[in-house]
């Protein structure tokens, strides 16, 4: 079988596949985090190495080059990510012993060298193409991303460079300057809750509100910690009965990310709530929101707001979480009357 693309980028993969004979040599998509833009530049990745696409320019799934594809093992594509193994610090090459190989949250200078061997070998196809997707491309750092425009401004023949991404913004200019930018749509709402219940996801309208419409992050959230993301918004939604050293050990224990970013979406809220009337993110909670809007202090939520924001800024800092999240809990239950 081959890789397929989502309904809501049916559109999109029509016009890149009716343009492949004069693609240009670098691609930048880009778009809302969580609308399936990797797993386009995988099936387009795929589309272009078969050797019997259909017409629809989708692969075939059924020759070599597709065999090679799927087994994670084609000889002229390579995916560059920031979760692949890197030395330790120094310089130092990956070690047998694990104490020494960590994760890495960028994709290193040393990932973008090693690409030049890559283009140095010859395609193992008649139609000598050979394909690189790296994603995120804004995990790119200075060096490696000054290794990766060298590469850019001097394209070998017959190679792709496909970058995706969720920040542009944070790309070198003259990156984005060499590629052609392709903007990845967001599904509708309403399509997107489709094909959510489509997946058996259930509370799915509950979920995409909660992630803004990204249908691939409420499918993921909803089958690993939807219980999780419950218990913090129905225990907030206590206000100044919360028992903040109880619910910050227990929090803790979700990860300081996910914590301080569902603290921030519950904060909007009561904010939208208090002047608006309408809830962005917990639609199941409108009628808590609605009740602690108007016995909270509003300067007093918009600084402690601000707070959070920073808070969550420095949540992948190795600090004490459980303390922090005490310390914030605790002012949590002191901005109502």
């Amino acid at each position: 079988m081959s890789i397929g693309v989502y309904p809501w980028q049916s559109a999109i993969w029509s016009r890149v596949a009716q343009s492949r004979q004069r693609m240009h040599h670098a691609l930048l998509i880009k778009g809302r985090h969580g609308t399936g833009k990797l797993d386009f530049a995988v099936a387009l990745a795929q589309s272009l190495l078969c050797q019997a696409t259909g017409a629809d320019g989708h692969a075939c799934g059924q020759c070599v080059s597709c065999n090679w594809f799927l087994q994670d093992s084609h000889p002229d594509y390579r995916l560059l990510t920031p979760e692949q193994e890197v030395p330790g610090e120094g310089g130092e090459p990956p070690s047998t012993n694990k104490k020494t190989v960590r994760k890495s949250s960028q994709i290193s200078v040393a990932q973008v060298r090693e690409l030049a061997g890559f283009l140095e070998l010859s395609s193992h196809q008649n139609n000598g193409l050979r394909v690189i997707v790296i994603h995120p491309a804004d995990a790119l750092n200075q060096i490696s991303a000054n290794a990766l425009l060298k590469l850019l401004e001097e394209p070998p023949a017959d190679v792709l460079f496909i970058l995706v991404t969720s920040h542009s913004q944070r790309l070198l200019p003259t990156i984005i300057s060499r590629c052609q930018q392709v903007e990845m749509p967001a599904p509708e709402f309403d399509d997107a809750l489709a094909w959510l219940e489509q997946q058996g996801v259930a509370n799915a309208s509950q979920w995409l509100a909660y992630h803004g419409g990204s249908p691939l992050v409420a499918r993921q959230d909803a089958a690993n910690s939807g219980l999780q993301l419950d218990l913090v918004s129905s225990s907030l939604a206590q206000a100044k009965k919360l028992d903040p050293f109880a619910s910050a050990a227990q929090f803790a224990s979700f990860g300081m990310e996910q914590v301080m970013t569902a603290l921030q979406k519950w904060l909007y809220d009561m904010l939208s709530v208090r002047l608006t009337g309408v809830a962005r993110y917990h639609h199941q909670h409108v009628a808590a929101l609605q009740g602690l809007s108007k016995s909270v202090d509003l300067s007093a939520l918009l600084a402690f707001q601000r707070q959070v924001d920073e808070a969550r800024r420095a949540a992948s800092h190795p600090l004490n979480n459980e303390l922090q999240l005490e310390h914030l809990l605790l002012q949590y239950t002191r901005l109502f009357s």
